[in-house]
């Protein structure tokens, strides 16, 4: 069952730019963990302070599982740059009919 790990987040003042190349190095390294499937980085066009960060995982275990083998160094960076913490929610992929 693939899943989806959807966040929502909001770059500080001044700190878009700094966020979007975090989330960036952020991206290249959750994509080399063990059952990541793939992960997306978008800017909202309206708001560029807001970023919406969606991972794709083969399970809700295999992310929790990942979250261990992160390296921290790589979630630093884009905590540093965030204005409040990041909205996150588990989303099923649906079949359309």
């Amino acid at each position: 069952m693939t899943v989806a790990r959807h966040y929502v987040m909001h770059a500080a003042a001044g700190q878009d730019a700094v966020l979007e190349t975090a989330l960036g190095g952020l991206a290249d390294a959750v994509r080399k963990l063990a059952g990541c499937e793939g992960v997306e980085l978008l800017r909202d066009i309206g708001n560029e302070r807001r970023f919406v960060f969606i991972e794709k995982w083969a399970s809700v275990d295999a992310h929790k599982a990942a979250g261990e083998q992160l390296p921290k160094d790589a979630i630093a960076p884009v905590m540093g740059a965030l204005d409040g913490p990041p909205d996150g929610a588990y989303l099923d992929y649906l079949k359309i009919v």
